[in-house]
């Protein structure tokens, strides 16, 4: 079994911008989602995957991933994922002795931006750069589908 363990922050400013490795485009696509457990489709670099969660355990998780065939995904997204389809850029930005995953999220969710870093213990001690605002790892109003459904639901503005 393989166990995530991740935090989540808002981002206070720009400063991460400067550290940044590389850049790459995400497409994820929630196929099924309930208190025990979700499964994703993603597609990033050209390379498709479906990942089963667990529901968390403090900050843990269980976690697998297999990849499938880009045809495949790319129809999943479209034919099963419906509404539940999001589009982020993530920037890979090291800081000490941890990589920080900085997510720009577009289209339903622009002006989103999530910093997380992954660790190997619940207690890991890491370093918080100057850029990293309050933590949301535990709301789960700053969890990706809640997002999305919440931005989906809130009524147009009639000047747009």
């Amino acid at each position: 079994m393989n166990i995530e363990i991740e935090r989540k922050f808002l981002v206070a400013n720009d400063g991460w911008k400067l550290g940044v490795k590389s850049a790459n485009l995400l497409r994820d696509g929630l196929l099924s989602s309930s208190r025990e457990s979700k499964v994703r489709i993603r597609i990033m670099c050209g390379n498709a995957f479906i990942t089963i969660k667990s529901a968390k355990t403090g900050l843990m998780r269980a976690e697998y991933e297999y990849p499938i065939t880009l045809i495949d995904a790319e129809d999943m997204l479209v034919n099963l994922c419906g509404k539940r389809v999001c589009c982020k850029t993530r920037f890979v930005v090291p800081c000490a002795s941890h990589i920080w995953s900085i997510d720009v999220y577009s289209g339903v969710l622009d002006g989103v931006v999530i910093a997380e870093i992954e660790l190997t213990h619940e207690q890991e001690d890491f370093v918080l750069p100057e850029w990293i605002g309050k933590e949301v790892t535990n709301q789960p109003g700053f969890r990706k589908w809640k997002m999305l459904a919440r931005r989906r639901a809130a009524p147009k503005n009639e000047a747009q």
